[in-house]
């Protein structure tokens, strides 16, 4: 287990153990060089430190590790932790870090909420990096956080409606993310195929996985408001569905 991953599960005896031997009467005096030199000592950056720290909630009333970090108390160190979070895109904060942060507080309905709460900033600040570079890096890493978002449901019903709603859907459909939020059984494909904010091209994948029933592709079908191109793919989709004479289940 890295020490990130022990200082963010960490019990209140396991973080005392951690940071016992950094009471040292030379500490430097200055907030950021002592928390710099504990971070150092640990083999991690301050900001990896403050996450890890700053997401385990056993660290309150710990008041004597805030004194060794630099920090006043808790506040001080949430707030860091905060801004940390939703700011810091891959950079001091690792993928796999917030991989991390993701399993360990799944189960923890306090630092659950806490999350849900900053998250939207978060993706925010990453969704304008990207559309500002369009670094494949961040895009790929960006991917991957936010499958963990669904799969460690971090994501709930609300998060997922919001973003399903959103009239900006080029991330969404970078993501194929209403397949993904199908598959994590927030909403029901059948929901989500009926929406008018969901791209024909979301459709088509929901469609390719099997997740829609040939009914349903009848029934949309007959709606006489839904676009041409969104009708034209449907009716592809009948089409090739009916010459592989599959039955039931939409398929590919």
């Amino acid at each position: 287990m890295s020490t990130f991953s022990n200082i963010l599960t960490g019990e209140e005896e396991d973080l005392v153990k951690i940071f016992y031997n950094f009471r040292a009467d030379d500490e430097p005096e200055n907030k950021q060089k002592k928390l710099a030199s504990a971070a150092k000592k640990l083999r991690l950056k301050p900001e990896q430190l403050t996450i890890a720290l700053g997401f385990n909630q056993n660290v309150r009333g710990l008041d004597e590790i805030y004194s060794i970090l630099g920090y006043d108390g808790l506040e001080t160190l949430t707030q860091e932790r905060n801004e940390i979070y939703i700011t810091d895109i891959y950079q001091k904060i690792s993928l796999e870090n917030i991989l991390t942060l993701y399993s360990a507080i799944r189960n923890n309905h306090q630092m659950l909420q806490v999350m849900q709460y900053l998250l939207k900033n978060r993706l925010e600040n990453i969704e304008s990096r990207i559309e500002a570079t369009v670094n494949s890096l961040i895009i790929e890493k960006y991917k991957v956080e936010m499958k963990a978002v669904y799969a460690d449901k971090i994501a709930d019903i609300d998060f997922a409606e919001e973003r399903l709603n959103s009239i900006e859907s080029g991330f969404r459909a970078l993501l194929n993310e209403a397949c993904i939020i199908t598959e994590s059984k927030l909403i029901p494909a059948g929901d989500i195929f009926f929406r008018e904010t969901i791209l024909p091209e979301e459709k088509r994948k929901l469609l390719s996985k099997n997740l829609i029933p040939v009914e349903l592709v009848e029934a949309r079908l007959e709606d006489t408001n839904i676009s041409q191109q969104e009708k034209q793919m449907l009716k592809d989709f009948l089409a090739l569905n009916r010459k592989s004479d599959t039955g039931g289940t939409a398929k590919k």
